[in-house]
């Protein structure tokens, strides 16, 4: 079994954990930004680290409605802007490693400049975590394989528990539901190891999400590239149909997260598109979407629980984290059936230091 493929299957413990050890920390924020919530967000990260923020941005602002960016970290690196306004605002930085030198040069600038500052990471001995005000820990032990796994279900997690301090009325309820969800999505292995050999010879694809689920297109899409070496393609399903869209013929590759909820319909319009076009489609999507059954049977997997929850939060909210671990279990089956060690990509190392 590879590294990947075991830290994927470690998934529902650290998430359990996580939650579990977080929260004490979580409270304490939670009462200070209640009392005096920022005026913005922003969002600093890198590769895997920087497909959470994207689902933070989406989470944060629907839960919250204050305002979130994805912070640009070459205007302070390269561009040196020493003056930013900061004021009333809210920085978070996300680094697996917590060694990223540009997302620490964000944070420092802006810890420098009166922001409330929060640092998302696995490593507690990390530059991040000296620097940050706040620190949330992912707790999922040493990650070996170069290819980000537990670690990104590790900061959706701690994101939820972001949005809960800032307001946003997430249940801690259902939080603790997210583990089992985790451990139903790894059930479909053995389905997923056998669609995988229909891909062997891939070299193209396109991978298509849209709002709480597009940064897990933009995540499928790394894997692939990092651990198979295909050139994977990520759009939402509003920007495909603009366009994009022209270029599935008879056979290509198509990958999508289809929860149910606002986002349906659009991804209900594409499926139907790419059928008539031939593509050979593969869709993620759970028991909750009773609509969506007809994609079982090679055409894409169920998990096979319903991911809906009471609330006024959208009805796919909770989807992210079971909705990767089949993506991110494909990429592990694909990387094997190419003959590849998806823990040792070519020209990757754990660590990226960039300015």
């Amino acid at each position: 079994m590879s590294l990947m493929l075991a830290e994927i299957r470690q998934q529902p413990e650290i998430l359990e954990r996580t939650l579990r050890q977080d929260l004490a920390g979580v409270e304490k924020l939670r009462k200070r930004l209640v009392a005096h919530p920022p005026r913005y967000i922003m969002l600093a990260a890198r590769g895997t680290s920087d497909n959470a923020a994207a689902f933070g941005r989406y989470l944060l602002e629907i839960g919250t409605g204050i305002p979130v960016s994805l912070a640009a970290p070459s205007v302070f690196t390269l561009y040196g802007v020493k003056k930013f306004d900061f004021r009333e605002a809210l920085v978070v930085a996300i680094s697996q490693s917590g060694e990223s030198t540009d997302i620490n040069v964000v944070l420092e600038a802006a810890k420098a400049q009166g922001a409330v500052t929060v640092g998302i990471t696995n490593e507690p001995d990390s530059a991040l975590a000296r620097l940050a005000e706040h620190v949330f820990m992912v707790h999922a032990g040493k990650e070996k394989s170069v290819a980000a796994t537990k670690t990104y279900s590790g900061q959706l997690l701690t994101l939820y528990l972001l949005a809960y301090a800032l307001g946003a009325p997430i249940r801690l309820d259902d939080l603790r539901r997210l583990p089992g969800y985790a451990e139903s999505a790894l059930t479909l292995q053995p389905q997923i190891e056998a669609v995988a050999q229909r891909y062997r010879f891939m070299e193209n694809a396109v991978v298509v999400g849209r709002g709480l689920n597009y940064a897990n297109a933009f995540e499928f899409a790394l894997k692939m590239m990092e651990t198979c070496y295909v050139v994977a393609e990520r759009f939402s399903s509003a920007d495909f149909l603009h366009g994009p869209i022209a270029i599935v013929g008879a056979h290509f590759p198509a990958f999508l997260f289809a929860p149910p909820g606002v986002t349906w319909p659009s991804m209900k319009e594409l499926v139907a598109k790419l059928s008539v076009a031939g593509a050979e489609m593969f869709v993620i999507s759970d028991k909750s979407n009773k609509d969506a059954k007809h994609i079982e049977g090679g055409r894409g997997v169920m998990i096979p629980v319903a991911l809906a929850h009471k609330g006024p939060l959208p009805l796919e909210v909770y989807t992210p984290i079971p909705y990767i671990i089949p993506a991110q279990l494909f990429a592990a089956s694909l990387a094997r059936e190419k003959g590849l060690d998806p823990d040792r990509p070519r020209g990757l190392s754990k660590v990226t230091r960039t300015l």
